[in-house]
Protein backbone atom coordinates (compact mmCIF):
# COMPACT_ATOMS: atom_id res chain seq x y z
CA UNK A 1 0.00 0.00 0.00
CA UNK A 2 1.38 3.64 -1.18
CA UNK A 3 0.23 5.64 1.98
CA UNK A 4 0.51 9.91 2.16
CA UNK A 5 0.72 11.05 5.40
CA UNK A 6 -0.09 14.66 6.48
CA UNK A 7 1.02 15.63 9.95
CA UNK A 8 4.06 12.93 9.78
CA UNK A 9 6.28 15.09 12.29
CA UNK A 10 4.54 15.23 14.72
CA UNK A 11 4.08 12.57 18.02
CA UNK A 12 1.63 10.51 16.08
CA UNK A 13 2.73 10.92 12.88
CA UNK A 14 6.27 9.41 12.96
CA UNK A 15 5.24 6.38 14.81
CA UNK A 16 2.76 5.53 12.43
CA UNK A 17 5.26 6.41 9.51
CA UNK A 18 7.78 3.71 11.33
CA UNK A 19 5.13 1.29 12.15
CA UNK A 20 3.75 1.38 8.39
CA UNK A 21 7.30 0.86 6.70
CA UNK A 22 7.93 -2.24 9.48
CA UNK A 23 4.90 -3.85 7.57
CA UNK A 24 6.02 -2.99 4.00
CA UNK A 25 4.00 0.34 3.08
CA UNK A 26 5.76 2.23 1.37
CA UNK A 27 5.04 6.16 2.77
CA UNK A 28 4.92 9.75 1.30
CA UNK A 29 5.46 12.04 3.25
CA UNK A 30 4.00 15.57 2.88
CA UNK A 31 5.77 18.33 4.62
CA UNK A 32 5.46 22.78 4.43
CA UNK A 33 9.15 23.62 3.99
CA UNK A 34 11.48 22.45 1.32
CA UNK A 35 11.89 18.48 0.92
CA UNK A 36 14.86 17.26 2.74
CA UNK A 37 14.32 13.44 1.94
CA UNK A 38 13.36 11.60 -1.49
CA UNK A 39 9.71 10.61 1.12
CA UNK A 40 9.30 14.00 1.24
CA UNK A 41 6.59 16.25 -0.76
CA UNK A 42 5.98 19.64 -0.58
CA UNK A 43 2.80 21.33 0.22
CA UNK A 44 0.93 24.40 1.07
CA UNK A 45 -2.14 24.54 2.15
CA UNK A 46 -2.85 28.28 2.61
CA UNK A 47 -3.12 27.78 -0.93
CA UNK A 48 -6.54 26.59 -0.62
CA UNK A 49 -6.51 24.40 -2.93
CA UNK A 50 -4.86 21.11 -4.35
CA UNK A 51 -2.50 23.05 -6.66
CA UNK A 52 -0.27 23.95 -3.43
CA UNK A 53 0.22 19.87 -3.23
CA UNK A 54 3.35 19.09 -6.02
CA UNK A 55 2.76 17.46 -8.71
CA UNK A 56 2.87 13.84 -8.37
CA UNK A 57 2.54 13.29 -4.75
CA UNK A 58 -0.94 11.86 -4.88
CA UNK A 59 0.38 9.34 -8.08
CA UNK A 60 -0.30 5.53 -7.11
CA UNK A 61 -1.38 6.66 -3.47
CA UNK A 62 -3.61 3.85 -1.92
CA UNK A 63 -4.64 6.10 1.12
CA UNK A 64 -4.61 9.41 2.77
CA UNK A 65 -3.50 9.76 6.74
CA UNK A 66 -4.61 13.27 8.14
CA UNK A 67 -2.59 14.20 11.30
CA UNK A 68 -2.32 17.76 10.44
CA UNK A 69 -2.97 20.47 13.95
CA UNK A 70 -1.65 22.81 15.98
CA UNK A 71 -1.35 21.32 19.90
CA UNK A 72 -4.15 21.30 21.66
CA UNK A 73 -2.37 22.03 24.86
CA UNK A 74 0.85 23.01 23.61
CA UNK A 75 -0.22 26.96 24.99
CA UNK A 76 -2.61 28.95 26.60
CA UNK A 77 -5.90 29.67 25.03
CA UNK A 78 -6.99 32.78 24.01
CA UNK A 79 -8.92 34.16 20.72
CA UNK A 80 -6.14 34.24 18.60
CA UNK A 81 -4.88 30.84 19.37
CA UNK A 82 -7.88 28.81 18.98
CA UNK A 83 -7.71 30.69 15.60
CA UNK A 84 -4.74 28.74 14.86
CA UNK A 85 -6.42 25.92 16.51
CA UNK A 86 -9.18 25.90 13.87
CA UNK A 87 -7.00 27.15 10.99
CA UNK A 88 -3.90 24.32 11.26
CA UNK A 89 -6.85 21.58 10.47
CA UNK A 90 -9.66 22.57 8.76
CA UNK A 91 -7.61 24.35 5.88
CA UNK A 92 -5.47 21.73 5.12
CA UNK A 93 -8.32 18.91 5.37
CA UNK A 94 -10.45 20.56 3.14
CA UNK A 95 -7.82 20.66 0.69
CA UNK A 96 -6.84 16.64 1.03
CA UNK A 97 -10.65 15.87 0.36
CA UNK A 98 -10.63 17.63 -2.43
CA UNK A 99 -7.12 15.94 -3.89
CA UNK A 100 -8.54 12.41 -3.04
CA UNK A 101 -11.73 13.16 -4.74
CA UNK A 102 -10.01 14.54 -7.66
CA UNK A 103 -7.05 11.60 -7.98
CA UNK A 104 -9.94 8.97 -7.22
CA UNK A 105 -8.10 7.96 -4.10
CA UNK A 106 -10.39 4.83 -2.05
CA UNK A 107 -9.35 5.94 1.68
CA UNK A 108 -8.72 9.02 3.90
CA UNK A 109 -8.50 8.52 7.33
CA UNK A 110 -8.73 11.67 9.32
CA UNK A 111 -7.57 12.98 12.66
CA UNK A 112 -10.48 14.33 15.17
CA UNK A 113 -11.00 14.50 18.70
CA UNK A 114 -13.17 12.83 21.17
CA UNK A 115 -13.83 16.54 22.44
CA UNK A 116 -16.53 16.41 19.76
CA UNK A 117 -19.13 14.37 22.67
CA UNK A 118 -18.06 17.90 25.07
CA UNK A 119 -19.33 17.07 28.56
CA UNK A 120 -20.77 13.46 29.21
CA UNK A 121 -22.83 13.06 32.13
CA UNK A 122 -22.60 8.59 31.04
CA UNK A 123 -20.28 6.58 28.78
CA UNK A 124 -20.89 7.84 25.23
CA UNK A 125 -19.86 6.10 22.14
CA UNK A 126 -19.95 7.02 18.50
CA UNK A 127 -23.24 7.12 18.23
CA UNK A 128 -23.52 9.69 21.01
CA UNK A 129 -24.66 13.40 19.81
CA UNK A 130 -21.49 16.21 19.33
CA UNK A 131 -21.64 18.25 22.56
CA UNK A 132 -20.99 22.29 23.93
CA UNK A 133 -17.58 24.29 23.58
CA UNK A 134 -14.56 25.24 21.61
CA UNK A 135 -13.39 21.39 20.98
CA UNK A 136 -16.49 20.23 20.04
CA UNK A 137 -17.26 22.72 17.77
CA UNK A 138 -13.94 22.47 16.14
CA UNK A 139 -14.22 18.45 15.56
CA UNK A 140 -17.62 19.16 13.92
CA UNK A 141 -16.29 21.22 11.46
CA UNK A 142 -12.98 19.77 10.88
CA UNK A 143 -14.87 16.09 10.61
CA UNK A 144 -17.20 18.43 7.88
CA UNK A 145 -14.29 19.47 6.17
CA UNK A 146 -13.94 16.20 4.82
CA UNK A 147 -17.07 15.90 3.01
CA UNK A 148 -15.28 17.28 -0.15
CA UNK A 149 -13.82 13.39 -0.31
CA UNK A 150 -16.39 12.50 -2.19
CA UNK A 151 -17.04 8.65 -2.89
CA UNK A 152 -13.79 7.79 -0.77
CA UNK A 153 -14.19 5.48 2.39
CA UNK A 154 -13.54 7.84 5.28
CA UNK A 155 -13.00 7.08 8.58
CA UNK A 156 -13.21 9.81 11.41
CA UNK A 157 -10.59 9.13 13.95
CA UNK A 158 -11.69 10.56 17.42
CA UNK A 159 -8.46 9.98 19.22
CA UNK A 160 -8.10 10.48 23.25
CA UNK A 161 -5.20 12.07 25.13
CA UNK A 162 -1.95 10.09 23.91
CA UNK A 163 -0.08 8.67 26.85
CA UNK A 164 3.64 8.05 25.33
CA UNK A 165 7.02 7.18 26.67
CA UNK A 166 8.10 10.95 25.17
CA UNK A 167 6.23 13.99 24.34
CA UNK A 168 2.37 13.61 24.32
CA UNK A 169 0.43 14.80 27.58
CA UNK A 170 3.11 13.18 29.37
CA UNK A 171 5.52 15.61 28.44
CA UNK A 172 5.07 18.39 30.56
CA UNK A 173 3.81 16.20 33.69
CA UNK A 174 7.13 14.20 34.16
CA UNK A 175 9.32 16.57 35.82
CA UNK A 176 6.27 17.53 37.76
CA UNK A 177 5.39 13.95 38.90
CA UNK A 178 9.23 12.82 39.45
CA UNK A 179 9.78 15.46 42.55
CA UNK A 180 6.42 14.22 44.05
CA UNK A 181 4.52 17.02 42.81
CA UNK A 182 2.09 15.45 40.81
CA UNK A 183 -1.85 16.00 41.85
CA UNK A 184 -5.67 15.89 40.02
CA UNK A 185 -7.22 18.36 38.31
CA UNK A 186 -9.96 20.19 40.20
CA UNK A 187 -11.97 17.41 42.31
CA UNK A 188 -10.35 14.62 40.17
CA UNK A 189 -13.47 13.00 39.39
CA UNK A 190 -13.90 13.72 35.90
CA UNK A 191 -13.52 10.83 33.37
CA UNK A 192 -10.56 11.74 31.09
CA UNK A 193 -10.38 9.35 27.84
CA UNK A 194 -6.64 7.73 27.46
CA UNK A 195 -5.03 6.04 25.20
CA UNK A 196 -1.54 4.63 25.00
CA UNK A 197 0.71 5.69 21.64
CA UNK A 198 1.11 2.09 20.62
CA UNK A 199 -2.47 1.61 20.63
CA UNK A 200 -3.27 4.76 18.89
CA UNK A 201 -0.87 3.75 15.73
CA UNK A 202 -2.20 0.16 15.99
CA UNK A 203 -5.98 1.91 15.64
CA UNK A 204 -5.04 3.56 12.70
CA UNK A 205 -3.64 0.73 10.62
CA UNK A 206 -6.88 -1.14 11.41
CA UNK A 207 -8.66 1.98 9.87
CA UNK A 208 -6.61 1.58 6.59
CA UNK A 209 -6.88 -1.61 6.31
CA UNK A 210 -10.45 -2.48 7.07
CA UNK A 211 -13.30 -1.03 5.66
CA UNK A 212 -14.75 0.71 8.73
CA UNK A 213 -16.32 4.90 7.84
CA UNK A 214 -17.97 7.41 10.36
CA UNK A 215 -16.53 8.40 13.30
CA UNK A 216 -14.21 5.54 15.37
CA UNK A 217 -13.07 6.80 19.09
CA UNK A 218 -9.36 5.79 19.28
CA UNK A 219 -9.65 5.49 23.09
CA UNK A 220 -8.47 2.92 25.79
CA UNK A 221 -11.42 0.53 26.72
CA UNK A 222 -11.65 1.20 30.38
CA UNK A 223 -12.43 4.62 31.24
CA UNK A 224 -10.62 6.09 33.92
CA UNK A 225 -10.86 9.18 36.18
CA UNK A 226 -7.95 11.95 36.25
CA UNK A 227 -7.85 10.91 39.79
CA UNK A 228 -7.25 7.38 38.85
CA UNK A 229 -4.85 8.42 36.41
CA UNK A 230 -3.05 10.61 38.69
CA UNK A 231 -2.82 7.66 40.98
CA UNK A 232 -1.58 5.71 38.39
CA UNK A 233 1.18 7.72 37.06
CA UNK A 234 2.68 8.79 41.08
CA UNK A 235 3.00 4.70 40.97
CA UNK A 236 4.52 4.07 37.85
CA UNK A 237 6.70 7.06 38.75
CA UNK A 238 7.38 5.81 42.76
CA UNK A 239 6.40 8.95 43.60
CA UNK A 240 3.26 10.45 45.75
CA UNK A 241 0.82 12.64 44.12
CA UNK A 242 -0.64 14.42 47.03
CA UNK A 243 -1.29 18.12 45.78
CA UNK A 244 -4.03 19.44 43.77
CA UNK A 245 -4.89 22.48 41.06
CA UNK A 246 -7.55 24.36 41.69
CA UNK A 247 -10.09 25.24 39.11
CA UNK A 248 -9.22 29.31 39.47
CA UNK A 249 -5.30 28.25 39.12
CA UNK A 250 -5.81 25.77 36.33
CA UNK A 251 -7.62 28.95 34.30
CA UNK A 252 -4.77 31.26 34.93
CA UNK A 253 -2.68 28.95 33.75
CA UNK A 254 -4.54 27.94 30.57
CA UNK A 255 -6.90 30.07 30.18
CA UNK A 256 -10.34 28.92 28.24
CA UNK A 257 -8.54 25.24 27.88
CA UNK A 258 -9.20 24.68 31.12
CA UNK A 259 -13.12 24.28 30.83
CA UNK A 260 -12.21 21.98 28.71
CA UNK A 261 -9.97 19.72 31.03
CA UNK A 262 -12.19 19.77 33.67
CA UNK A 263 -15.02 18.20 31.66
CA UNK A 264 -16.56 14.84 32.50
CA UNK A 265 -15.58 12.65 29.16
CA UNK A 266 -16.41 9.24 29.55
CA UNK A 267 -15.76 7.93 25.82
CA UNK A 268 -15.98 4.16 25.03
CA UNK A 269 -14.37 2.80 21.84
CA UNK A 270 -17.51 0.97 20.73
CA UNK A 271 -16.83 0.49 16.74
CA UNK A 272 -13.22 -0.52 16.90
CA UNK A 273 -14.29 -3.41 19.24
CA UNK A 274 -16.88 -4.41 17.60
CA UNK A 275 -14.84 -5.05 14.65
CA UNK A 276 -12.54 -7.04 16.29
CA UNK A 277 -9.27 -4.59 16.87
CA UNK A 278 -7.72 -5.83 20.47
CA UNK A 279 -6.08 -3.22 22.36
CA UNK A 280 -2.57 -3.72 23.76
CA UNK A 281 -2.96 -1.89 26.95
CA UNK A 282 -6.49 -2.43 28.79
CA UNK A 283 -6.40 -0.06 31.76
CA UNK A 284 -4.49 3.65 32.15
CA UNK A 285 -2.62 1.85 35.10
CA UNK A 286 -0.90 -1.15 32.63
CA UNK A 287 -0.28 2.67 29.94
CA UNK A 288 1.32 4.25 31.87
CA UNK A 289 3.57 1.53 33.75
CA UNK A 290 4.32 0.40 30.23
CA UNK A 291 5.53 4.49 29.09
CA UNK A 292 7.26 4.95 32.05
CA UNK A 293 9.47 1.13 31.44
CA UNK A 294 10.95 2.60 28.22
Amino acid sequence: MRVLVAGSSGLIGTALVARLRAEGDEVVRLVRRSPTAPDERHWDPPAGTIDGIDAGALAGVDAVVNLCGAGIADRRWSHARKQVLLDSRIEPTEVLAAAVAEHGIPVLVNGSAVGYYGTTAAPVDEFGPRGEGFLAEMCARWEAATTAAGDARVALARSAQVLAPRGGLLGPLRPLFALGLGGKLGDGKQHMPWIHLDDEVAALVFLLRNDISGPVNLVGPTPATNAEFTRAFAGAKSRPALFAVPRFALRTATGDLADEILRNQQVVPKVLLDNGFRFTYQTVADALTATEAR
